[in-house]
């Protein structure tokens, strides 16, 4: 069984060049539109002008502060209502930038662990360690651990996805090559074993304790306080950033392990590393909104076909993509029904779910089969 190469068919570099600034253009300009969008919708209609007023107000108090007065913005329009400040501070706020961030988080995750595995299906959720990282999750909910503080759900939800992609990758590895479809039966069986599990915790829990861990199997960022961003935030920005020092030995190792090696990559090692960085990044998004899949599997696929599959570009636009990605879909939980919210990750699933079929299919057609 051989590996299969992450890259699709090469992208000219002189096409990818010239792509480059439209695709970064236009991944900023519809995150930047969805949060203004995102921001006004909901039962409490505010305009588009009264957001961006208020954007407005914030950085110029913020700038001010600073003393870069000198920065400040027209303060524009003023909010109508009388609830409306509070409506978009304390609750829609927060909430679009742990979309921001969970979405960020997924995809980046994606795009490492498909260049670490050196196959285009790997992904965070396809592979277990959101399983792993829910049931860690739900077992400090129902023991009631708090030998943390306020960190120890993530902290456990942590070291549970740390153990899925643990057990995922000594099994997916075999004669020093990681086998693909060993790799996604493995996650298979890891997500079967996470969802026994949850349900056992379920069963175990309290109606309050029940009720949290059914967060966990949906996926919601409702409730999203700005508590919760102090954690996530900076567990995000240190994954980010540190996937970004990959780029280069990615790139190398999609020639192979042993030209890696001959050109100092150390293979095992950053195995090593990005299996630690890509449950920091998983775990962040999950310890607070539940199992969000299909994100890094999407994105990185969609990127990696406009721009090719260079890591240095392909990570940043990975991670507005998935930011972009998972702000239209918590817009349309919220909107699509008039007087409820639908569970953001069945509409992930219902999006990623048959992309992944449709690489499946691609995957084993350009291998010329599994066996």
């Amino acid at each position: 069984m051989t590996a299969v190469a992450v890259a699709p068919l090469a992208t000219p570099r002189s096409r990818v060049g010239a792509r480059v600034p439209a695709v970064f253009v236009s991944l900023a300009v519809a995150l930047v539109a969805l949060v203004i969008v995102s921001a006004g919708s909901g039962q409490l209609s505010i305009p588009p002008d009264q957001v961006i007023g208020a954007f407005a107000r914030a950085w110029n108090d913020v700038v001010g502060a600073v003393g870069l007065g000198f920065l400040s913005v027209a303060p524009g329009a003023a909010m109508e209502h009388v609830n409306g400040e509070a409506t978009l501070w304390l609750i829609r706020v927060p909430r679009l930038l742990m979309a921001v961030l969970v979405g960020a988080t997924l995809a980046t995750a994606g795009v490492v662990m498909q260049g670490v595995f050196r196959n285009p299906l790997a992904e965070p959720g396809v592979i277990g360690i959101s399983s792993g990282a829910a049931v860690g999750a739900s077992a400090s909910i129902v023991f009631g651990l708090t030998f943390l503080g306020p960190l120890t759900l993530p902290a456990l939800a942590f070291a549970g996805g740390l153990a899925a992609t643990v057990v995922v990758y000594a099994s997916a590895r075999a004669d020093g090559r990681t086998e693909v479809v060993t790799l996604v039966l493995t996650g298979i069986a890891v997500n079967a074993i996470g969802g026994a599990a949850i349900a056992l915790f379920t069963y175990l829990g309290s109606t309050q304790q029940r009720e949290q861990i059914v967060f966990w199997q949906l996926g919601s960022l409702n409730g999203t306080r700005w508590d919760d961003l102090a954690v996530v935030a900076p567990l995000a920005a240190v994954g980010i950033v540190g996937c970004l020092f990959f780029a280069g030995s990615l790139d190398l190792l999609a020639l192979g392990e042993r030209q890696a090696e001959h050109l100092g990559v150390r293979v095992e090692r950053l195995r090593v590393i990005a299996i630690v960085v890509i449950a920091l990044l998983t775990c962040a998004a999950v310890a607070f909104c539940g199992i969000i899949g299909f994100v890094g599997l999407v994105v990185p696929h969609l990127m990696r076909m406009v721009l090719g599959p260079g890591h240095r570009l392909l990570l940043p636009a990975s991670a507005l993509g998935g930011a972009v990605l998972l702000l239209a879909a918590d817009l349309i939980a919220r909107t699509a029904v008039s007087g409820s919210e639908l569970p953001i990750g069945m509409l992930t699933a219902l999006i990623g779910g048959p992309f992944f079929f449709w690489l499946l299919r691609r995957t084993r057609r350009r291998s010329g089969g599994w066996g």
